[in-house]
């Protein structure tokens, strides 16, 4: 991928995550707050704490996804980008296409996502 699209496209999703963790933050994701000071059914209390979880995990997801982003930027301005940091092959154009802050080829991520 040119470098210059690559810079183009992780910063706009860089962008797009920020809006995101910004937007679910204003709207209090995670933190379980009630809108109304009414009692609620005993079982309203399990969904907003199902609700606040499911929040907490997409706000982790968008943080871990921006950190790649970050990391994938770095590697860009050290002109490593495109190159797997385990085997130091090249990583398709159509991965890159799919997800620019991919660090690794698909063998590799593969390899880790079994080893978790």
């Amino acid at each position: 991928m040119d470098p210059i699209e690559a810079r183009r496209r992780l910063e706009e999703l860089q962008a797009d995550l920020d809006r995101s963790a910004a937007t679910l933050t204003a709207e209090g994701a995670g933190t379980g707050s009630e809108l109304s000071s009414m009692d609620q059914h005993p079982a309203d209390a399990g969904t907003d704490l199902q609700d606040a979880d499911r929040q907490v995990a997409v706000l982790e997801a968008i943080s871990d996804q921006r950190r790649q982003v970050v990391e994938a930027l770095t590697r860009l301005d050290g002109g490593t980008y495109g190159t797997c940091v385990d085997c130091g092959g090249r990583l398709p154009e159509e991965r890159l296409d799919a997800r620019p802050e991919a660090a690794r080829c698909l063998t590799c991520q593969a390899r880790v996502e079994g080893s978790r």
